[in-house]
């Protein structure tokens, strides 16, 4: 037996996992070392070994758990990107997310179609038996996977070759990524933003994997975010409240499609379940992967319609009160909903930019991909992941968007509108309480003068009366009657145009 071969078989042996053809051997071969002696050692049965050999294989072992831990310290900025589940490291930092998922696997054709429903354990023994192998009839498989957990991602990258980059995604998702489209050799990666509609209000804000890996982020820290999130989420009571989560889409080229998603509802799926129970619909008839992949996208622009609805019509409520009275309460509503709608536009403009470019730059991105220097890339034709009627389908999507993010901006400017609608009448109703104010502080001025005039002491005795309170209102009421048209002329004036305007419109009719 050649070195070579005695060197493979040792490593079957120690149990290694073997090479990612994708990412290749990683972190493996440099936590495995081995004496010069050790390598060149033959063994035909493991029984037969010497205690020698097994003590170096332990020794081997311990050296590369301990190299592990250490990677995992060193883990943050700089780090090497992306997640091979090959990596010794990478089992260490991640087996601690484990969550009980539902797994179902749809194999479909335009003549048949099955549904199988599996649980973490039974997923993992499916992927690793024959009984994952596809049938002859099966033109398109499903994998729809709802949860994230270390043991399902890993036996599902180790069956379908998930790229090292996608899957960092997948487990890295924080609140702030947006809606992205990536291009691999193996497969199309999707990671899209879904907004729905929370009508109950009464699901907590999910906490996301990233914040829960990351080492600087404790329990405290998270504890105390939840707080505050509750605290912001009382004070916006009334208000449409819209989740937003990651679903995340892989597309292969041999018809195979995998859905993830971890915080959307269980029943998000459903429609495009029911259409692929019936033989009579687009995506049973065409049997194409990408036609999967639009409906996903159409799911998805479908859930922000009616988000944006829902927020038409609470904008619509919102005015109503605000042209009857403006309250402080009201105003407040308005601004929590033109602050949300903000955010909004953030997350839903790249899922426009996203169906553009699936049906613009397909093509286009898929020969990028190709090495002109590998001789074993030369003359490979370049083909998209989108078929040429899915793109059609994809066109219709791309209108929805469109109607979305103009509807945004409509509701938005309502928004702005009543926000300062609000503000001039609040200024209108105190320059009118000041008007007020001034006009009796006019009147009365006179009062005041007289008053204060004929208050005084005089010594001489004429101008003691026995009518002196009549002589008041004689000298008090011409002044009050000369001095006040002075100030109301404008009044008069207005007053005069509405009854002349008023007359005219009693002539038309």
């Amino acid at each position: 037996m050649s070195s070579g071969s005695e060197s493979e078989t040792r490593t079957r042996q120690d149990g290694e996992t073997p090479a990612s053809p994708v990412y290749g051997n990683g972190a493996q071969t440099s936590l495995k070392s081995r004496s010069k002696r050790s390598l060149h050692v033959k063994h035909t049965d493991p029984s037969e070994r010497r205690p020698i050999d097994k003590f170096r294989s332990t020794v081997n072992k311990i050296i590369a758990m301990k190299r592990s831990t250490t990677i995992l310290t060193s883990i943050g900025a700089g780090a090497e990107p992306g997640i091979d589940p090959r990596r010794a490291s990478m089992e260490v930092q991640y087996r601690a997310v484990q969550k009980d998922c539902l797994i179902e696997v749809v194999d479909y054709s335009a003549v048949s179609s099955s549904f199988v429903n599996m649980r973490n354990a039974e997923f993992v023994n499916w992927c690793g038996s024959p009984k994952s192998k596809r049938k002859d009839w099966v033109k398109v498989r499903w994998i729809n996977i709802t949860g994230i957990s270390w043991d399902v991602i890993k036996a599902l990258s180790f069956m379908h070759e998930l790229h090292p980059l996608a899957l960092e995604d997948v487990f890295h998702t924080r609140p702030e990524n947006l809606s992205k489209a990536d291009y691999f050799l193996h497969h199309l990666f999707l990671r899209v933003l879904v907004h729905d509609v929370d009508e109950d209000g009464s699901s907590s804000p999910p906490t996301y994997l990233a914040e829960e890996l990351d080492p600087s982020t404790t329990k405290d820290v998270l504890h105390q975010r939840k707080i505050d999130e509750a605290k912001l989420d009382a004070l916006k009571q009334g208000t449409l409240k819209v989740s937003v989560s990651p679903m995340f889409v892989f597309l292969f080229r041999d018809g195979t499609v995998i859905t993830i998603t971890s915080h959307a509802p269980p029943d998000l799926m459903l429609p495009i379940t029911e259409r692929l129970r019936r033989a009579d619909t687009i995506l049973r008839s065409s049997a194409d992967p990408s036609m999967l992949l639009q409906s996903f996208l159409g799911l998805v622009v479908d859930k922000a319609v009616q988000v944006i609805d829902a927020y038409h019509d609470q904008i619509s409520k919102i005015e109503h009160q605000i042209l009857l009275k403006p309250k402080p309460t009201t105003v407040r509503k308005l601004h929590i909903v033109s602050g949300d709608l903000v955010l909004h536009k953030r997350t839903l403009e790249p899922i426009k930019t996203l169906v553009y470019g699936l049906r613009r730059y397909d093509v286009d991105r898929c020969a990028a991909l190709i090495d002109d220097s590998d001789p074993a890339m030369k003359g490979v034709p370049v083909v998209g992941f989108m078929s040429h009627k899915s793109k059609i389908y994809l066109a219709d999507v791309y209108d929805h968007t469109e109607y979305i993010l103009s509807t945004l901006d409509m509701i938005a400017g309502i928004g702005e509108s009543l926000t300062d609608y609000s503000f001039n009448m609040a200024s209108y109703s105190m320059n009118d309480t000041m008007r007020v104010l001034t006009m009796i502080t006019i009147i009365c001025l006179p009062l005041t003068f007289v008053s204060g005039y004929f208050g005084m002491n005089f010594e001489v005795e004429n101008w003691e009366t026995e009518w002196s309170d009549v002589l008041f209102w004689i000298i008090a009421l011409p002044c009050i009657a000369v001095i006040s048209p002075l100030f109301i002329i404008p009044d008069i004036k207005k007053m005069w145009h509405y009854i002349q305007t008023r007359k005219l419109l009693k002539g038309f009719k």
